[in-house]
């Protein structure tokens, strides 16, 4: 575990017993207690947390699934309306639960004790960023709800560590944040890695032991809830040598250079100062608004398959069900749209759900080969091109859909999108988008070094 000093000035308290001082090796041994105390259950909380966030984002996107089957106009009323309300009460109330939650906690893990970067991981921005989030899916927003829970369970892990009374260090922030996406994928071997490629600049070996210390518990907690589930569904097909020659490639230019232009436009448009983009940006309610409405326009044009995460018209794809080829590039229009508006959510899940529908069009081409093996390759490959971390997006989708079998394709494949989306867009998304978040006397975030 990482060892923080001058604990005993922290909680000078804990410093005697009976009023007489503690000796150096009780006071010592009493900090290591509280501390595996404290990453315990903070672990579990984030576990149960996550968990029950999970289940209220799949009540509020079913519930917005009946409203539409009862009234299938209502969400061009209901959808702008409830990203301009969210995105004006955000900025009231909650400027740091914006957007995705993962700039939030890379900005706080490099200076937890700025006053300036308390609310990035505080308990009150993850109260407002779980029912923003809720109150998006409740809507229809093409949001996921893996990014707000890695900002939560950074809060909840920060904020046990305060009351054991111990120092919060950058290693558990960064912990918490891992924790949260093993509990939110139940993929605990993704936590790890991304910790190591998105939150830490740095790799270290006390911050591995605390990170995957809070990863396992919470993993745990995880499967013994909700089971050994798959996200995403089993696909234990393979490909033939000659289609993993032809797909990787093609799969890993199209996911990369797509992810890449996603990752372009959105911090494109964060730093617009002409035009009437950057008109509609300084009028951020109305912008929402109109996004809300663009967004409902394709959610009804699609037939619903763009609503919220994609979850299930992704899983429906992994498992060789058919879908509409024009799902891939709708749901990343919704997506774009949805990120660009302001309001809190995560594009973890709908940047696989446009990956698996960019692979539905591949396998639209190779007919002979098994479709969910082909989607998997597209939903890595842009998935990668949007967050440029091929460790965890491997880990990520051999983990959620079982396809160990195909995990030399998927690590060929992540190579070439992360290659590609680094021409496209050289810089990393989640730490472009932290810039907002950091205070501007603060020194520039070093970009992580490239393999």
């Amino acid at each position: 575990m990482p060892e923080d000093h001058d604990e005993a000035t922290f909680s000078p308290g804990l410093a005697r017993w009976g009023g007489k001082p503690l000796s150096k090796h009780a006071r010592e041994a009493g900090i290591v207690v509280r501390r595996r105390v404290a990453t315990t259950s903070g672990a579990v909380l984030l576990g149960l947390v996550a968990l029950g966030f999970a289940w209220l984002a799949d009540r509020a996107q079913g519930l917005f699934e009946a409203i539409v089957a009862a009234a299938p106009l209502v969400p061009l009323v209901l959808t702008p309306m409830v990203y301009g309300l969210v995105v004006w009460s955000t900025r009231h109330w909650a400027p740091a639960a914006a957007g995705s939650g993962i700039p939030q906690v890379i900005v706080a893990a490099r200076k937890p004790d700025a006053t300036e970067n308390s609310g990035l991981s505080s308990l009150r921005t993850a109260g407002f960023k779980f029912l923003a989030t809720l109150a998006a899916l409740g809507a229809g927003a093409s949001v996921g709800r893996e990014g707000p829970t890695v900002q939560i369970a950074a809060a909840i892990m920060q904020s046990i560590y305060r009351l054991f009374r111990i120092p919060v260090n950058s290693a558990i922030i960064i912990a918490g944040g891992a924790a949260g996406v093993s509990a939110a994928f139940n993929t605990p071997l993704a936590g790890v890695a991304f910790a190591i490629e998105e939150l830490a600049s740095a790799y270290e070996q006390r911050l591995a032991v605390l990170v995957m210390g809070a990863v396992m518990i919470s993993g745990l907690v995880s499967l013994g809830i909700a089971g050994d589930y798959l996200y995403f569904g089993a696909m234990h097909d393979t490909l033939s040598f000659g289609a993993d020659l032809l797909l990787c490639p093609l799969a890993g230019v199209l996911g990369g250079l797509f992810g890449g232009l996603f990752s372009r436009g959105v911090l494109g448009f964060g730093t617009l100062e002409r035009g009437p983009l950057a008109m509609l940006r300084r009028r951020p309610v109305v912008w929402a608004v109109g996004c809300g409405l663009l967004v409902a326009v394709i959610g009804l044009a699609s037939g619903g398959t763009t609503w919220g995460t994609g979850y299930e018209a992704a899983r429906a794809l992994v498992e060789g069900d058919a879908q509409s080829l024009w799902f891939g590039p709708a749901k990343f229009m919704a997506t774009i749209l949805t990120t660009l508006s302001g309001i809190p959510g995560g594009i973890f899940a709908p940047s696989l759900a446009t990956g698996a529908g960019f692979g539905n069009i591949l396998a639209w081409l190779v007919p002979t080969e098994p479709a969910g093996a082909v989607v998997i390759l597209g939903m890595l490959a842009y998935f990668v091109g949007v967050v440029r971390a091929p460790l965890t997006a491997v880990l990520i989708v051999s983990e959620m859909t079982d396809s160990r079998a195909m995990i030399l394709p998927l690590v060929a494949t992540a190579l070439i999108a992360d290659g590609i989306s680094a021409l496209v867009c050289k810089e990393r998304l989640y730490h472009g988008l932290a810039k907002a978040f950091r205070s501007p006397s603060e020194p520039a975030i070093p970009a992580p070094k490239e393999a």
